[in-house]
């Protein structure tokens, strides 16, 4: 690869953030802007990924809005090919859409268990399945790419009505040490980023009530991580020596123990 620019580290990476309407997904598509990558982000939310769009573009970055559901691949498979023709072969995925929805599991919300398996599961998949070939093909033309995908401190713990989000997230992360063994010999560096408590719009889904009231006391009286942390940490990662590999990284706040 060529040398790195100081400045601008990730120029002539062709990234995509999923989730990137909000939160984690989209400080990190603006830093990857920042960085030198050209960027295209997805999302359900139209108007506001052509928001954040405008101010990539006003800070003299490159990206486009790509609206899509990451639960259907057909339109992941699209937006891949869009993604492709408009900026180049993918090399860097930020694979972050996800949503969280406790419930005592007594009350028998299928709904909800239903929706953070599609998005945190099935669209996890469906994004590693469309843009993956990609991966490949910009790795063996440029010597590394790099799948990270985001899951979470519950991957690793135990939570009171967490179960299918905490069971999500662990499928995430051992999904990613699987994936990092098939693809690590063809030059796609995987890693999964777990953070904990991080301060974005995960929370504003949120409908058990004890739940809620207990994620305002750690964000009103912590220090809680925020957004450009996690950015931070994906740009990183895609800026190391192609012979490095963080296979797992977990951010925590520095008050937070588990």
């Amino acid at each position: 690869m060529s040398t790195v620019n100081s400045t601008q580290p990730l120029a002539n990476r062709v990234a995509v953030v999923t989730g990137a309407s909000s939160g984690l997904g989209e400080a990190t598509a603006e830093l990857l802007a920042a960085r030198g990558a050209k960027v295209a982000l997805l999302a359900r939310r139209a108007d506001r990924l052509e928001a954040a769009v405008a101010r990539i573009a006003a800070n003299g970055g490159t990206a486009i809005a790509v609206a899509a559901d990451v639960t259907d691949f057909d339109a992941l498979k699209a937006a891949a090919d869009r993604v492709e023709t408009e900026l180049g072969t993918v090399d860097l995925l930020f694979n972050n859409a996800g949503v969280m929805l406790p419930s005592d599991v007594t009350d028998v919300r299928t709904d909800l268990w239903q929706q953070q398996i599609d998005v945190n599961v099935t669209g996890l998949m469906n994004a590693v399945g469309a843009f993956t070939p990609q991966l490949v093909k910009a790795a063996a033309e440029r010597g590394v790419a790099d799948l990270v995908n985001t899951s979470s401190i519950a991957a690793q713990n135990i939570f009171p009505k967490f179960a299918v989000y905490t069971g999500s997230k662990a499928f995430v992360s051992h999904a990613s040490r699987n994936l990092r063994a098939e693809l690590g010999a063809q030059n796609v560096r995987v890693s999964v980023i777990e953070p904990g408590i991080v301060r974005s719009e995960l929370q504003s889904h949120v409908t058990d009530a004890d739940v809620n009231a207990w994620l305002d006391d750690q964000l009103a009286n912590h220090e809680v991580l925020e957004s450009a942390d996690i950015a931070e940490a994906v740009a990183h990662l895609a800026a190391l020596p192609r012979r490095v590999n963080i296979q797992q990284l977990t951010i925590m706040p520095t008050f937070q123990t588990n």
